[in-house]
């Protein structure tokens, strides 16, 4: 490979055109090149040509949104109280981001559950995200797991189904050495589908260090970096080692408009299921550096913030989108469960802190009024 690219490299060098340390062109891809080459790719590194030409085969290689700046939500997977798939309020959560300027859309991470989907229910989660929002924002696939057959089944799938970028996760439970997530991660982003990394070694129990990220941030198809660390002084070491070869996001809403901030480009939120406006807007003031404005718009989601992860993620945020009326039911597959009754007033409260919801629960279900579309239990939320 290293052979490849500096073969690569005095070619384009006489020709205007950049490669990098994976045999890629940045400006021309190496199908431009002479034969003579390609017969050097062909005998040294064959997988070299074979980098540049997968892209183009993927179905939607032409109808790709690029990942964006601002606020992307971690959106959940509304289910029926028996644990089916609810997609008629999945495609309602979807209009609603398009109507609050959502900027990109995170489908079947972690908070959509995607772990206990099958392929079938995965496909048709997407489909329904590419009939709802497909050109109107990025469509970030979930397809990050431990074993990279089913990443790259999963990565496929979301190809041929028209998304517009995979979400990948370090592999967990294993934790592989940072050769390993490198060969992982090239071995993605091969695959046609630009390819944002996820680390988030709280659940993972692996870091993928600063110099592993800079290294596959020369990858042409690794577009972004998802951190969940909660350090927030990687961000100004990662950005001056990466420039803008990578988004940036955060995925700790808690930290979000910090790291933004600090050099980030934005933020994979939880909390902008309940509050896909007001995450945008905040994403936008912390862009701009306007930290009056910030702290403004981040203070009353400060409860939302912290309540949304006090069980397991998405636990709180199903039952805080049920209370606030945005699906039908808070049900969660197992071998998660519905929220623990002992935080319904904490979650309540972050509701109400953040104007999602503003009346006594039990005297206007007895007064008639509804709550959300689901019949009202007396849970004896406001003393």
């Amino acid at each position: 490979m290293l052979r490849t690219a500096f073969i690569l490299a005095l070619w384009g060098g006489a020709n205007g055109t950049e490669f990098d340390a994976f045999g890629e062109a940045r400006r021309l891809s190496i199908s431009h090149a002479p034969a003579s080459v390609h017969l050097f790719c062909s005998a040294f590194a064959p997988q070299c040509i074979n980098h540049a030409r997968m892209a183009l085969h993927a179905s939607n290689a032409n109808e790709l949104v690029p990942m964006a700046q601002g606020s992307g939500c971690a959106i959940i997977t509304p289910m029926t109280d028996s644990g089916k798939l609810d997609i008629p309020s999945l495609r309602s959560l979807l209009q609603m981001h398009v109507d609050a300027g959502t900027d990109n859309l995170c489908i079947l991470g972690t908070t959509g559950e995607a772990s206990v989907l099958s392929m079938d229910e995965r496909a048709t989660v997407l489909k329904t995200a590419v009939e709802e929002v497909k050109g109107k924002m990025a469509i970030l696939a979930g397809t990050g797991t431990i074993n990279p057959e089913h990443v790259k089944e999963m990565t496929q799938q979301a190809i041929d189904l028209g998304c517009d970028a995979s979400l990948v996760v370090t592999p967990y439970y294993v934790k592989p050495p940072q050769r390993a997530l490198i060969n992982h991660f090239v071995t993605m982003a091969d695959l046609g589908l630009p390819v944002v990394m996820y680390n988030i070694p709280g659940r993972t129990k692996v870091d993928m260090s600063l110099d592993t990220t800079a290294i596959l941030a020369d990858h042409p198809n690794i577009v972004g970096l998802k951190d969940a660390t909660g350090d927030l002084d990687r961000v100004w070491k990662l950005r001056e080692m990466v420039g803008d070869k990578l988004l940036l996001y955060s995925g700790n809403d808690d930290t979000a408009p910090n790291f933004v901030m600090r050099g980030g480009d934005g933020a994979v939120s939880v909390t902008a299921n309940l509050a896909p406006t007001q995450m945008h807007d905040l994403m936008v003031a912390a862009l701009e550096k306007d930290v009056n404005l910030v702290k403004q718009i981040n203070e009353p989601l400060l409860g939302l913030h912290t309540n949304l992860f006090l069980e397991s993620n998405p636990i709180p945020v199903k039952w805080a989108a049920w209370r606030a009326g945005m699906i039908d039911s808070p049900y969660c597959r197992p071998p998660l469960d519905e929220l623990d009754p002992k935080f319904y007033k904490d979650v309540e409260a972050a509701l109400v802190g953040a104007g999602l919801v503003g009346f006594d629960w039990n005297k206007d279900a007895a007064n008639g009024v509804p709550v959300g579309a689901r019949a009202v239990k007396s849970y004896n939320l406001v003393p």
